[in-house]
């Protein structure tokens, strides 16, 4: 494949248009239902509720016409959330400025492109 080729397939690419098509009343309604089972369940399910919220903005989120996937599951961010506040327990607090890197790399390890 000739330079140019690979200029001309990656021009056409980045004239995709990348945009977010959820809706403030669908965002509002999953984010009272997140609160009302986090609320409901004394913070126990907070996990199911981000990955409810998280799912539901990337279902939403185009990139480059490509949109986007969300595979990680309540379970397994439980069982993080479970590791993480461990960690800030037995390090009193210091664990915590890491919590939010950590968070972030557990989100982008499960978020892709949909086929």
């Amino acid at each position: 494949m000739s330079e140019s080729t690979v200029r001309q397939n990656y021009a056409a690419q980045t004239q995709e248009k990348s945009y977010f098509d959820g809706g403030l009343f669908q965002y509002i309604g999953w984010s009272i239902l997140g609160g009302l089972v986090t609320i409901c369940t004394l913070g126990i399910c907070y996990p199911w509720a981000i990955t409810m919220i998280l799912g539901w903005k990337t279902r939403h989120t185009v990139i480059n016409g490509r949109r986007l996937q969300f595979t990680g599951s309540a379970v397994e961010l439980f069982g993080n959330w479970i590791k993480w506040w461990f960690l800030c327990l037995i390090t009193l607090g210091i664990y915590s400025f890491w919590l939010f890197i950590a968070m972030e790399k557990w989100k982008t390890k499960h978020t892709s492109f949909a086929n």
